[in-house]
Protein backbone atom coordinates (compact mmCIF):
# COMPACT_ATOMS: atom_id res chain seq x y z
CA UNK A 1 0.00 0.00 0.00
CA UNK A 2 1.26 3.41 -1.15
CA UNK A 3 2.50 5.55 1.78
CA UNK A 4 0.81 8.44 0.02
CA UNK A 5 -2.62 9.41 0.50
CA UNK A 6 -4.54 10.29 -2.24
CA UNK A 7 -5.59 13.93 -2.58
CA UNK A 8 -9.24 13.85 -2.05
CA UNK A 9 -11.34 15.41 -5.38
CA UNK A 10 -12.38 19.03 -4.07
CA UNK A 11 -16.29 19.69 -4.74
CA UNK A 12 -17.56 22.60 -6.70
CA UNK A 13 -18.63 25.04 -3.66
CA UNK A 14 -20.79 28.38 -4.05
CA UNK A 15 -18.16 30.85 -4.06
CA UNK A 16 -16.51 28.80 -7.26
CA UNK A 17 -19.94 29.39 -8.87
CA UNK A 18 -20.16 32.83 -8.29
CA UNK A 19 -16.64 33.19 -9.51
CA UNK A 20 -17.62 32.29 -12.54
CA UNK A 21 -19.66 34.91 -13.82
CA UNK A 22 -19.13 36.23 -16.63
CA UNK A 23 -16.67 33.24 -17.59
CA UNK A 24 -16.55 29.46 -19.06
CA UNK A 25 -20.31 28.89 -18.85
CA UNK A 26 -21.45 27.04 -16.54
CA UNK A 27 -22.32 22.82 -16.98
CA UNK A 28 -25.53 22.22 -14.66
CA UNK A 29 -28.09 19.01 -15.25
CA UNK A 30 -30.68 17.68 -13.27
CA UNK A 31 -29.44 14.26 -11.27
CA UNK A 32 -32.17 12.26 -9.38
CA UNK A 33 -30.35 8.82 -8.59
CA UNK A 34 -27.27 7.76 -7.80
CA UNK A 35 -26.28 5.91 -11.46
CA UNK A 36 -26.77 8.95 -13.14
CA UNK A 37 -25.30 10.81 -10.94
CA UNK A 38 -22.02 8.73 -11.47
CA UNK A 39 -22.68 9.61 -15.25
CA UNK A 40 -22.77 13.42 -14.93
CA UNK A 41 -20.51 14.00 -12.42
CA UNK A 42 -17.37 14.34 -14.51
CA UNK A 43 -19.38 16.45 -17.00
CA UNK A 44 -21.18 18.85 -14.70
CA UNK A 45 -20.60 22.08 -12.23
CA UNK A 46 -23.47 21.60 -10.54
CA UNK A 47 -25.93 18.90 -10.57
CA UNK A 48 -29.56 19.85 -9.68
CA UNK A 49 -31.53 17.23 -7.06
CA UNK A 50 -35.10 19.56 -8.27
CA UNK A 51 -38.08 18.88 -7.41
CA UNK A 52 -38.98 18.13 -11.25
CA UNK A 53 -38.76 14.54 -9.78
CA UNK A 54 -42.47 14.65 -8.73
CA UNK A 55 -43.20 14.40 -12.43
CA UNK A 56 -39.73 12.63 -13.98
CA UNK A 57 -39.20 9.71 -11.45
CA UNK A 58 -42.67 9.78 -9.55
CA UNK A 59 -45.07 10.27 -12.20
CA UNK A 60 -47.06 13.56 -10.72
CA UNK A 61 -48.57 15.93 -12.57
CA UNK A 62 -46.52 18.73 -11.45
CA UNK A 63 -44.55 19.75 -8.17
CA UNK A 64 -46.56 20.97 -5.99
CA UNK A 65 -46.79 17.40 -3.95
CA UNK A 66 -43.30 16.67 -3.74
CA UNK A 67 -42.50 16.55 -0.29
CA UNK A 68 -39.29 17.41 1.81
CA UNK A 69 -38.69 13.54 2.66
CA UNK A 70 -38.43 12.74 -1.23
CA UNK A 71 -36.36 15.35 -1.97
CA UNK A 72 -34.07 14.42 1.09
CA UNK A 73 -33.65 11.05 0.07
CA UNK A 74 -32.60 11.55 -3.69
CA UNK A 75 -30.50 14.05 -2.60
CA UNK A 76 -28.51 11.57 -0.78
CA UNK A 77 -28.11 9.09 -3.37
CA UNK A 78 -27.33 12.11 -6.12
CA UNK A 79 -24.42 12.63 -3.40
CA UNK A 80 -22.95 9.54 -2.70
CA UNK A 81 -22.63 8.66 -6.52
CA UNK A 82 -20.96 12.29 -6.88
CA UNK A 83 -17.65 13.67 -5.87
CA UNK A 84 -16.84 16.70 -8.29
CA UNK A 85 -19.73 18.52 -9.27
CA UNK A 86 -21.85 20.77 -6.44
CA UNK A 87 -25.26 19.09 -5.45
CA UNK A 88 -28.36 21.41 -5.34
CA UNK A 89 -31.25 20.39 -3.86
CA UNK A 90 -34.69 22.20 -4.15
CA UNK A 91 -36.76 23.11 -1.29
CA UNK A 92 -40.01 22.01 -2.14
CA UNK A 93 -43.48 23.81 -2.26
CA UNK A 94 -44.60 24.58 1.42
CA UNK A 95 -41.29 24.00 2.84
CA UNK A 96 -39.86 27.76 2.77
CA UNK A 97 -42.50 30.73 1.80
CA UNK A 98 -44.54 30.92 5.22
CA UNK A 99 -41.86 32.48 7.04
CA UNK A 100 -37.64 32.39 7.61
CA UNK A 101 -38.13 30.08 10.53
CA UNK A 102 -39.80 27.17 8.84
CA UNK A 103 -37.19 28.07 5.65
CA UNK A 104 -33.99 27.63 7.71
CA UNK A 105 -35.50 24.70 9.46
CA UNK A 106 -35.94 22.67 6.45
CA UNK A 107 -33.07 24.02 4.27
CA UNK A 108 -30.65 22.66 7.47
CA UNK A 109 -32.55 19.83 7.88
CA UNK A 110 -31.57 18.95 3.65
CA UNK A 111 -28.08 20.27 4.20
CA UNK A 112 -27.56 18.18 7.33
CA UNK A 113 -29.26 14.64 5.88
CA UNK A 114 -28.15 14.74 2.15
CA UNK A 115 -24.30 17.07 2.94
CA UNK A 116 -25.38 18.71 -0.26
CA UNK A 117 -23.50 21.93 -1.08
CA UNK A 118 -26.88 24.36 -1.10
CA UNK A 119 -30.72 24.84 -1.80
CA UNK A 120 -32.55 26.28 -4.15
CA UNK A 121 -35.63 28.34 -3.62
CA UNK A 122 -38.06 29.55 -6.35
CA UNK A 123 -37.54 33.84 -5.48
CA UNK A 124 -40.83 36.03 -5.35
CA UNK A 125 -41.46 38.53 -3.29
CA UNK A 126 -42.52 36.77 0.04
CA UNK A 127 -39.59 34.79 -0.49
CA UNK A 128 -36.66 37.43 -0.73
CA UNK A 129 -36.66 37.60 3.03
CA UNK A 130 -35.85 33.88 3.40
CA UNK A 131 -33.24 34.02 1.54
CA UNK A 132 -31.06 36.25 3.15
CA UNK A 133 -32.70 34.81 6.39
CA UNK A 134 -30.98 31.54 5.22
CA UNK A 135 -27.34 32.70 4.18
CA UNK A 136 -26.73 34.39 6.61
CA UNK A 137 -26.98 31.64 8.75
CA UNK A 138 -24.76 29.60 6.67
CA UNK A 139 -26.71 27.97 3.86
CA UNK A 140 -25.82 29.10 0.15
CA UNK A 141 -28.92 29.74 -1.82
CA UNK A 142 -29.40 29.51 -5.23
CA UNK A 143 -32.61 31.48 -6.87
CA UNK A 144 -34.99 30.67 -9.16
CA UNK A 145 -36.94 33.14 -11.15
CA UNK A 146 -38.65 33.56 -13.90
CA UNK A 147 -41.44 30.63 -15.11
CA UNK A 148 -41.79 29.22 -11.52
CA UNK A 149 -43.42 25.93 -11.58
CA UNK A 150 -44.52 25.65 -7.99
CA UNK A 151 -47.11 28.17 -9.17
CA UNK A 152 -48.46 26.50 -11.68
CA UNK A 153 -52.00 26.08 -9.94
CA UNK A 154 -51.75 30.08 -9.88
CA UNK A 155 -50.53 30.26 -13.40
CA UNK A 156 -53.13 27.33 -14.81
CA UNK A 157 -49.88 26.25 -16.85
CA UNK A 158 -46.41 25.98 -17.68
CA UNK A 159 -45.82 28.96 -19.81
CA UNK A 160 -43.26 31.37 -20.98
CA UNK A 161 -42.62 34.48 -18.61
CA UNK A 162 -41.59 38.27 -19.36
CA UNK A 163 -43.15 38.85 -22.71
CA UNK A 164 -44.88 41.66 -21.58
CA UNK A 165 -43.26 45.28 -19.78
CA UNK A 166 -45.28 45.12 -16.40
CA UNK A 167 -44.17 41.29 -16.35
CA UNK A 168 -40.47 41.87 -17.29
CA UNK A 169 -39.96 44.41 -15.02
CA UNK A 170 -41.41 42.82 -11.89
CA UNK A 171 -39.17 39.37 -12.86
CA UNK A 172 -36.18 41.68 -13.62
CA UNK A 173 -36.51 43.46 -9.93
CA UNK A 174 -37.16 39.77 -8.29
CA UNK A 175 -34.12 38.63 -9.58
CA UNK A 176 -32.27 42.04 -8.77
CA UNK A 177 -33.54 41.12 -5.46
CA UNK A 178 -32.51 37.86 -5.20
CA UNK A 179 -29.10 37.93 -5.73
CA UNK A 180 -29.19 41.78 -3.74
CA UNK A 181 -30.29 39.53 -0.83
CA UNK A 182 -27.29 36.45 -1.06
CA UNK A 183 -28.20 34.08 -3.96
CA UNK A 184 -24.64 32.96 -5.14
CA UNK A 185 -26.59 32.29 -8.44
CA UNK A 186 -30.40 32.55 -10.02
CA UNK A 187 -31.69 30.39 -12.20
CA UNK A 188 -33.96 32.16 -15.34
CA UNK A 189 -36.84 29.97 -16.46
CA UNK A 190 -38.74 29.77 -19.56
CA UNK A 191 -38.73 33.51 -20.36
CA UNK A 192 -37.99 36.20 -23.46
CA UNK A 193 -34.64 36.24 -24.43
CA UNK A 194 -33.66 40.03 -24.22
CA UNK A 195 -35.09 39.62 -20.39
CA UNK A 196 -32.59 36.88 -19.78
CA UNK A 197 -29.88 38.98 -21.04
CA UNK A 198 -30.67 41.94 -19.21
CA UNK A 199 -31.09 39.80 -16.00
CA UNK A 200 -27.43 38.38 -16.80
CA UNK A 201 -26.53 42.03 -16.94
CA UNK A 202 -28.01 43.40 -14.29
CA UNK A 203 -27.27 40.91 -11.70
CA UNK A 204 -23.61 40.34 -10.19
CA UNK A 205 -23.69 36.78 -9.27
CA UNK A 206 -24.22 34.12 -12.37
CA UNK A 207 -27.56 33.34 -14.26
CA UNK A 208 -28.13 29.68 -15.48
CA UNK A 209 -30.91 29.32 -18.17
CA UNK A 210 -33.37 26.72 -18.72
CA UNK A 211 -35.60 27.84 -21.65
CA UNK A 212 -34.07 31.64 -21.59
CA UNK A 213 -30.93 32.76 -23.69
CA UNK A 214 -27.41 31.45 -24.50
CA UNK A 215 -26.05 34.63 -22.83
CA UNK A 216 -26.72 33.31 -19.26
CA UNK A 217 -23.93 32.60 -17.73
CA UNK A 218 -24.55 29.05 -17.27
CA UNK A 219 -27.38 26.75 -18.42
CA UNK A 220 -29.63 23.60 -17.29
CA UNK A 221 -31.91 20.62 -18.50
CA UNK A 222 -33.26 18.15 -17.27
CA UNK A 223 -31.51 15.13 -18.02
CA UNK A 224 -33.90 12.75 -19.22
CA UNK A 225 -35.76 15.30 -21.32
CA UNK A 226 -31.92 15.81 -22.87
CA UNK A 227 -31.73 12.02 -23.65
CA UNK A 228 -34.77 11.62 -25.23
CA UNK A 229 -36.71 9.42 -22.57
CA UNK A 230 -40.07 10.74 -23.64
CA UNK A 231 -42.46 10.98 -26.32
CA UNK A 232 -42.24 14.76 -25.71
CA UNK A 233 -39.92 17.48 -24.77
CA UNK A 234 -40.94 21.32 -24.36
CA UNK A 235 -39.55 23.82 -26.92
CA UNK A 236 -36.09 24.83 -25.04
CA UNK A 237 -34.56 21.19 -24.63
CA UNK A 238 -32.29 19.95 -27.58
CA UNK A 239 -32.33 16.30 -27.87
CA UNK A 240 -28.88 14.78 -27.63
CA UNK A 241 -30.15 11.25 -27.49
CA UNK A 242 -32.65 9.09 -28.00
CA UNK A 243 -33.31 6.71 -25.11
CA UNK A 244 -36.44 6.31 -25.59
CA UNK A 245 -36.26 4.69 -28.91
CA UNK A 246 -32.94 2.13 -27.56
CA UNK A 247 -35.21 1.30 -24.75
CA UNK A 248 -38.22 0.17 -26.58
CA UNK A 249 -36.05 -1.59 -29.17
CA UNK A 250 -34.03 -3.33 -26.32
CA UNK A 251 -37.09 -4.48 -24.11
CA UNK A 252 -38.93 -5.52 -27.19
CA UNK A 253 -35.82 -7.99 -28.54
CA UNK A 254 -35.84 -9.11 -25.18
CA UNK A 255 -39.18 -9.96 -24.88
CA UNK A 256 -38.92 -11.75 -28.15
CA UNK A 257 -35.56 -13.79 -27.14
CA UNK A 258 -37.73 -14.73 -24.02
CA UNK A 259 -40.86 -16.04 -25.36
CA UNK A 260 -38.96 -17.77 -28.51
CA UNK A 261 -36.81 -19.03 -25.63
CA UNK A 262 -33.86 -18.10 -26.98
CA UNK A 263 -32.94 -16.26 -23.49
CA UNK A 264 -31.31 -17.63 -21.16
CA UNK A 265 -28.47 -19.64 -23.63
CA UNK A 266 -25.77 -21.04 -22.81
CA UNK A 267 -23.52 -18.47 -22.20
CA UNK A 268 -26.09 -17.13 -19.48
CA UNK A 269 -26.15 -20.60 -17.35
CA UNK A 270 -24.49 -21.82 -14.81
CA UNK A 271 -23.66 -25.70 -14.94
CA UNK A 272 -22.77 -28.63 -12.97
CA UNK A 273 -19.38 -29.21 -12.56
CA UNK A 274 -18.67 -32.67 -14.12
CA UNK A 275 -17.43 -35.38 -11.31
Amino acid sequence: MSSHRQEAVRRVAAPDVTARKGGTPLVCLTAYTAPMADLLDEHCDILLVGDSLGMVVHGLPNTVGVTLEMMILHGQAVMRASKRAMVVVDLPFGSYEGSPDLAYANAARVMKETGAGAVKVEAGPAVVENIAYLVQRGIPVMGHVGLRPQAVLVDGRFKAKGKAGEERARILEEARATAAAGAFAVVVEGVAEGLARDITEAIDVPTIGIGASAGCDGQILVTDDMLGLFDWTPKFVRRYADLRGEITRAVAAYAEDVRERRFPGPAEIYFAKAG
